[in-house]
C-alpha cells in the first residue's frame, strides 16, 4: 500500500539521519492513514531529532490519542516535554506509560532523568524565588516576602533556608508561634537531612529569640533558655546563642527579683535581724537582712546594719560594700557614712574616716535633737561621756584635730567616739 511504501521512505532515512525527509515521508503516509498512531510516533521522533520540540509535541499527543494503550506513546511524549524543558510534564508522560508496561527500560530511564532535571529545576526556581523574598524583606514588604518564601518551601524541601528565611520574617512581624512553629519544622527537616550544625543551631536560636519577645509579657522564659541551650549543643561555638542565653537568664533574674519584691515582708525581715543583731547573733542578723534585701533591694537601712554585722565579725570588704550601697541608694541617711567610716578605722586610715563622718547625710535639728536625746538615754552612752580622756578628744576634735586624731588610733577610744558618732552626740564637721 502507498502508506506503507511512504512509512517504509521515512523509517530509511530516519535510519540514515536524514531526519528531514523522514518527516516529508511520514507527513506522506499520515494523508494516505491519518489514523495511524505508528506514524505519528515516527513523526514525532524525527521532529524531536531535528530539534522542532513543539511539533514533536503535538504528534505525540495525536499518537497516544489514538493508541493510548500503547506504552512507546508516551514515551515519545515524554521525549517532546523533555526537549521543551517541561521536565514536570515529561516525568507524567514517562509514569503513564510505565503503568502500561511495568519493564520498559527506556520510561524507566526517561522518568528518572526527568525527575532528577524537574528536581534540579525546581531548586533553581525556589533561588530565585528566595532572592526575591529577600528583597522584600530588605524593603519590609513582609506579606511579599512571606509569600516568596513560602513558594520557594514548595519547590525544593530539601533547603531549611527557605523556612528559616519565613521565620525570620514572622519574627519581624511579631508572628512568634508561625516563627516558632517554622523553626520546629526546619529542626526537624535539618536532622532528617543531615544538614548543617551551624544551620540548625541558628534556627534554634531564631526559636529562642521569638521566646524571649513572647516572655517580654508571659515572663515565662524558660522556653527560651531551652532553645538557646539545644542550640549550643548542637553547635557549642555558636557565639549568638550563647550571648542570647546569658540575656534569658539575666532577664529571668530580674523578672524573678522583681516578682520576690515586697518591701512589707523585707522590713519584718530587717526587723527579725535586729533581734538577732541585739542578741550579738550577727551570723544569724546577717541572713535576716540578706532576705530584706532580696524583699527590697532599695533599703538603705537593711544595708547599713548588714554591714554593721559585717563589720563586727570583721569581714571588712563586706562591710565596705554594703556601706557604700547604702550611701549611694540614700546620700542623706548616716548610718552609710558611719558603716564606712567604721571600716576605715579597722584599716587605719583615720583621715578617710574623719572624712567620711564629716560627709555623712545631715538631719534637721529636730531629728538631731531627738536622735541624741534617744542616745542619751543608753548607759553605755552616758558612761562614756564621764571618762575623762574621751571628754578630753571630744574637746580635741573642735580645738585640735590632730591631736584628736592621734588618741583614736586607740581602739578602746575609737570604739567609744564611734559609738558617740553613731548617737549623734559628737558631731563632725
Amino acid at each position: 500500500m502507498a502508506d506503507d511504501a511512504a512509512k517504509a521512505q521515512g523509517n530509511a532515512a530516519f535510519s540514515s539521519r536524514d531526519f528531514t525527509s523522514a518527516v516529508i515521508h511520514y507527513t506522506s503516509a499520515i494523508a494516505l492513514s491519518p489514523t495511524n498512531h505508528i506514524l505519528f510516533s515516527n513523526r514525532s521522533a524525527a521532529y524531536a531529532s531535528l530539534r522542532n520540540y513543539a511539533d514533536a509535541l503535538s504528534d505525540a499527543i495525536k499518537t497516544v490519542d489514538l493508541k493510548p494503550d500503547w506504552a512507546k506513546g508516551y514515551s515519545r511524549l515524554g521525549a517532546a516535554h523533555w526537549g521543551l524543558k517541561q521536565f514536570q510534564e515529561a516525568a507524567a508522560a514517562y509514569t503513564k506509560g510505565l503503568e502500561i508496561d511495568p519493564s520498559n527500560e527506556a520510561l524507566r530511564t526517561g522518568l528518572v532523568d526527568a525527575q532528577a532535571m524537574k528536581k534540579q529545576e525546581m531548586k533553581q526556581r525556589a533561588k530565585t524565588a528566595n532572592k526575591f523574598g529577600t528583597a522584600a524583606f530588605k524593603k519590609k514588604d513582609f506579606e511579599a516576602a512571606i509569600q516568596h518564601y513560602s513558594t520557594a518551601m514548595e519547590m525544593d524541601d530539601d533547603d531549611i533556608a527557605y523556612i528559616t528565611n519565613r521565620a525570620a520574617v514572622y519574627l519581624q512581624m511579631e508572628k512568634y508561634n508561625e516563627c516558632i512553629e517554622d523553626c520546629d519544622k526546619a529542626v526537624e527537616k535539618g536532622i532528617e537531612l543531615g544538614s548543617d550544625d551551624k544551620m540548625i543551631a541558628r534556627v534554634l536560636t531564631r526559636k529562642g529569640t521569638a521566646f524571649v519577645k513572647m516572655a517580654k509579657c508571659s515572663k515565662d522564659y524558660e522556653p527560651a533558655i531551652e532553645a538557646y541551650r539545644r542550640a549550643l549543643k548542637v553547635h557549642c561555638t555558636n557565639a549568638e546563642a550563647f550571648n542570647k542565653l546569658k540575656e534569658a537568664e539575666r532577664a529571668k533574674q530580674v523578672w524573678e527579683r522583681r516578682e520576690f519584691i515586697d518591701p512589707k515582708i523585707g522590713d519584718e525581715e530587717r526587723e527579725k535581724g535586729d533581734e538577732f543583731f541585739e542578741k550579738k547573733m550577727y551570723a544569724d542578723a546577717i541572713k535576716q537582712y540578706t532576705e530584706a534585701i532580696k524583699r527590697n533591694p532599695e533599703d538603705p537601712k537593711a544595708y547599713s546594719n548588714r554591714a554593721a554585722c559585717y563589720n563586727k565579725l570583721g569581714a571588712i570588704s563586706n562591710g565596705l560594700e554594703d556601706a557604700e550601697k547604702c550611701i549611694e541608694l540614700d546620700p542623706k541617711f548616716s548610718g552609710g557614712y558611719i558603716r564606712k567610716a567604721e571600716v576605715e578605722f579597722y584599716l587605719k586610715e583615720y583621715d578617710n574616716a574623719m572624712n567620711t563622718y564629716a560627709s555623712r547625710g545631715g538631719l534637721t535639728p529636730a531629728e538631731l535633737k531627738e536622735r541624741q536625746a534617744k542616745g542619751m538615754e543608753d548607759p553605755e552612752i552616758r558612761n562614756i561621756l564621764t571618762d575623762p580622756v574621751i571628754r578630753q578628744v571630744m574637746s580635741d576634735l573642735e580645738e585640735n584635730p590632730s591631736a584628736a586624731q592621734t588618741q583614736m588610733k586607740n581602739p578602746v577610744i575609737q570604739s567609744k567616739i564611734q559609738k558617740l558618732i553613731s548617737a549623734e552626740i559628737v558631731q563632725m564637721k
